[in-house]
């Protein structure tokens, strides 16, 4: 919810970058483009070289291909598992492959929140939110798995994949 994030702010940087067919999705700093560089890693070193100098803030930036995120919802990592009232499905990207190991599904002593698994470098999770916020869940996910994370809901990713076509 950072105020200096805001959707044009970042559309016009993207495009400045010379990518092409710019869109943010949703309010939470996600941004879908075409870019001719495949190589990911430079194009998040790019992406996060410039925010602090052009949006005067920095951000881990975490960037999957279209082929990424159709293949993890193509792996329906949820199951008949449901968002809801009382439950949040979440996937929290990271970075890096993870050096951690869990057994997969690893449940919370309390209950509050499953681990399904980790799939395309996400990990996918259920919470309870009768139990558990989800930022309390995001804060046990980066103690777990390090600062250089980002999670967004289930839902959202169905968004941004729609929006990339």
């Amino acid at each position: 919810m950072n105020p200096k994030m805001k959707n044009q702010r970042l559309r016009t940087l993207f495009d400045e970058f010379g990518f092409t067919d710019v869109q943010t999705v949703i309010s939470s700093g996600n941004v879908v483009f075409d870019a001719r560089s495949r190589n990911i890693g430079s194009l998040e070193a790019t992406i996060e070289k410039a925010l602090p100098t052009r949006l005067g803030f920095s951000s881990t930036t975490i960037v999957r291909s279209r082929d990424q995120l159709q293949s993890l919802v193509d792996q329906d990592p949820f199951g008949s598992l449901e968002d809801g009232p009382s439950s949040r499905l979440n996937v929290t990207f990271l970075k890096r492959p993870s050096k951690v190991r869990l057994t997969f599904p690893y449940r919370a002593e309390d209950g509050s929140f499953e681990l399904l698994g980790l799939y395309e470098g996400a990990v996918c999770s259920a919470t309870d939110l009768s139990r558990l916020r989800t930022p309390d869940l995001m804060g046990w996910l980066e103690k777990t798995y390090g600062k250089e994370v980002t999670t967004r809901t289930w839902k959202t990713v169905g968004r941004i994949l729609r929006a990339l076509g």
